[in-house]
C-alpha cells in the first residue's frame, strides 16, 4: 500500500471509531424513547378507541331517536287522516239521528227519504258505518246499556231487544257506543 492510502485508512479509523460510540448512545437513547413512544402511542390508540366508542354509540343513539321519531310522525298523519274528521262526525251524528226520527214520523217521505240517504252516503265515503245490534249478545266494548228488561225466552238473556240511541264506527273504531235495552 502507499502511503496515500494508509493515511487514508489510518484517518478513517478514529472517525470510525468516534462514530461508533455516538452510535451506541444514539441506539440506546432511541431504545428508551421508542418505549415511551410506543406506551403513548398505545395509549393515544386507546383513547382515540374509547373516543371511537362513545362516539358510535351516541351515533346510534342519535339514529335510533330519529327512526322513532320518524315512524311515530308517520303513524300520527295516517291517524290524522284516518280521523281527523272524527269531532266533525260526532257533531252531525244527532243531525242524522233526527233525520231518522223524521223519517219514521213522515212516514218514509220521499223528499226526506233522498236527503237523508245522501248524507248516508256522503258520511259512508267518509268511514261512518252504522252498528247492526238488535238481536245480538251484549258487549260492553261496544254498546252501553241503559236498561234491562225481563226475557221473554231464555235463549234471549243477555241479547240486545232494543236500541234507544244508534251506534256508529269511523274507519272500525267504534265513534258512538249504541245505546241499547238488554234481556235479563
Amino acid at each position: 500500500m502507499s502511503k496515500k492510502e494508509n493515511k487514508t485508512t489510518e484517518a478513517e479509523e478514529p472517525v470510525k471509531q468516534q462514530e461508533v460510540p455516538e452510535n451506541v448512545e444514539e441506539q440506546e437513547a432511541p431504545e428508551e424513547t421508542k418505549e415511551s413512544a410506543e406506551e403513548t402511542e398505545a395509549d393515544k390508540l386507546q383513547e382515540l378507541g374509547e373516543k371511537l366508542a362513545t362516539l358510535n354509540d351516541k351515533y346510534l343513539r342519535l339514529y335510533s331517536e330519529y327512526e322513532n321519531y320518524r315512524k311515530r310522525t308517520n303513524m300520527e298523519k295516517a291517524d290524522l287522516l284516518l280521523n281527523g274528521s272524527r269531532e266533525m262526525m260526532k257533531a252531525i251524528l244527532p243531525v242524522v239521528d233526527d233525520f231518522e226520527r223524521a223519517l219514521a214520523a213522515t212516514g218514509d217521505d220521499e223528499g226526506v227519504r233522498l236527503i237523508y240517504s245522501k248524507l248516508m252516503k256522503i258520511l259512508g265515503q267518509k268511514g261512518l258505518k252504522a252498528m247492526e245490534v238488535k238481536g245480538e249478545k251484549f258487549d260492553e266494548s261496544l254498546h252501553e246499556a241503559v236498561t234491562q228488561i225481563p226475557a221473554a225466552a231464555p235463549e234471549q238473556k243477555g241479547q240486545v231487544i232494543d236500541v234507544v240511541e244508534k251506534g256508529y264506527y269511523l274507519n272500525d273504531k267504534v265513534l258512538r257506543y249504541a245505546k241499547v235495552v238488554v234481556a235479563c
